[in-house]
């Protein structure tokens, strides 16, 4: 089967290579020169398999008021004359309810776990450099009621699979000395050992050389796709801006730049871009100022990676920006606040970026055959977890299309 994957960011080569592996002829088609110049440019590098709970949840819309009204507020909403901003508001309100983000919970657990399993046997058979670490994950908490609060969901998320420790602050410290910045405010935190952490955009880059390499693949970058020419219930061809290519199957993994290809054939998908900032710090050799493990500030919403000489840091979430432009004010705050839990790492030569991550409502990927042709299939909406998501995506994606048996059930993730 001729396969055309559009987009070469994560999502869409992950799904390239194991399309290909499984014996389709597959076209990679991107109009950006490089694979990773968007959304999977800069993000925050943390694999995070054990915590995966959607950021619509119970306690969310009590706090959304108070956070609107603050100017360091981790979450910013600009209202737009936009149908499909509100429509997608008003399903995320929908979804926070505490039954609905608990089933979303143990069903993008289950996904999570899958693409643990399939990276690492990926790189037994396809070593990557990427700056790749299993150095655990440490979510600090400076409220002790939220801590108490997540205790509970460590032992929901331990009938999952999860294995999570709670630290009070003096455990904590003795695991990463680095948090001693945030002094009295730290109440403890939840670790996670087996959380791991890489450059999205090497990994991508590296998993797109390999796939160049192979047989039945074909490569077509700085070429944007104007249409999907549909016949009947089938797209019998991806029109490109250099030429048309005849297709078996088509998938969409353009995040938010799906919609506009999708709308034409009259159908459409619940994606919002939920803009995301993050600063890449240089590291020296044997610097402490920063942390060793992956950590979550919390209730600041700041996630902190070591990826080989850099450390990542990222945060934020603005609903309503119109682009992927970096916002000084934002890059700004998130500076300060850098420099209020690590009042000692120099963030002189941060490098600042902001991406547009592809979210669905209840933070489920949408993964299956559309409802608007027959051969056109979506791997979209992973959001803020596009890079922990990917290969176990691209892994039931590949499944589906191929007649195989499903690595887990896909139900929840249909489109």
């Amino acid at each position: 089967m001729k396969v055309c994957v559009i987009g070469a960011g994560v999502i869409g080569v992950t799904s390239a290579y194991f399309l290909a592996r499984q014996g389709h002829d597959v076209v990679l088609v991107d109009s950006r020169a490089q694979p990773a110049m968007v959304s999977s440019y800069a993000n925050g590098g943390q694999l995070s398999y054990s915590y995966v709970a959607p950021l619509a949840g119970p306690g969310v819309l009590p706090s959304v008021p108070g956070w609107l009204l603050r100017a360091d507020s981790p979450l910013r909403f600009r209202p737009r004359l936009d149908p499909h901003q509100w429509r997608w508001c008003l399903e995320f309100a929908l979804a926070c309810r505490a039954s609905v983000a608990q089933t979303s919970t143990a069903q993008l657990q289950s996904l999570s776990y899958l693409s643990r399993d399939v990276l690492h046997r990926l790189l037994a058979d396809e070593p990557i450099e990427f700056g790749h670490v299993l150095n655990g994950k440490l979510i600090a908490y400076r409220s002790p009621e939220l801590l108490e609060k997540a205790r509970r969901l460590v032992a929901y998320q331990a009938e999952l699979g999860a294995e999570q420790r709670v630290l009070d602050a003096s455990e904590t410290l003795a695991l990463e000395p680095a948090l001693a910045g945030l002094g009295s405010n730290l109440a403890g935190a939840v670790y996670t050992p087996s959380e791991e952490a890489g450059d999205c955009r090497q990994f991508t880059d590296g998993l797109f050389q390999r796939l160049k390499a192979l047989g039945n693949v074909e490569v077509q970058m700085s070429n944007p796709v104007r249409r999907l020419r549909r016949q009947g219930r089938k797209i019998v061809a991806v029109e490109t801006a250099k030429g048309d290519i005849k297709v078996d199957a088509v998938v969409l993994a353009a995040g938010v730049g799906s919609r506009e290809l999708i709308k034409p054939l009259g159908g459409d998908v619940p994606l919002y871009p939920l803009k995301g900032y993050s600063l890449s710090v240089p590291m020296a050799e044997g610097d402490e100022t920063a942390p060793q493990i992956s950590v979550t500030d919390y209730e600041r919403r700041i996630v902190y990676a070591r990826i080989g000489k850099i450390l990542r840091i990222a945060a934020m979430v603005d609903i309503g920006s119109p682009n992927a432009d970096i916002d000084p004010a934002r890059i700004s705050l998130l500076k300060q606040q850098v420099n209020e839990a690590f009042p000692q790492l120099d963030l002189s030569k941060a490098e600042p970026w902001a991406g547009l991550r592809p979210a669905t409502p209840t933070g489920k990927p949408l993964i299956g055959e559309s409802r608007v042709a027959d051969n056109l299939w979506l791997n979209l909406g992973q959001g803020a977890l596009g890079f922990t998501l990917a290969c176990g995506s691209a892994a039931l994606l590949t499944a589906q299309m191929s007649g195989l048996p499903l690595p887990i059930d896909a139900t929840p993730f249909r489109p």
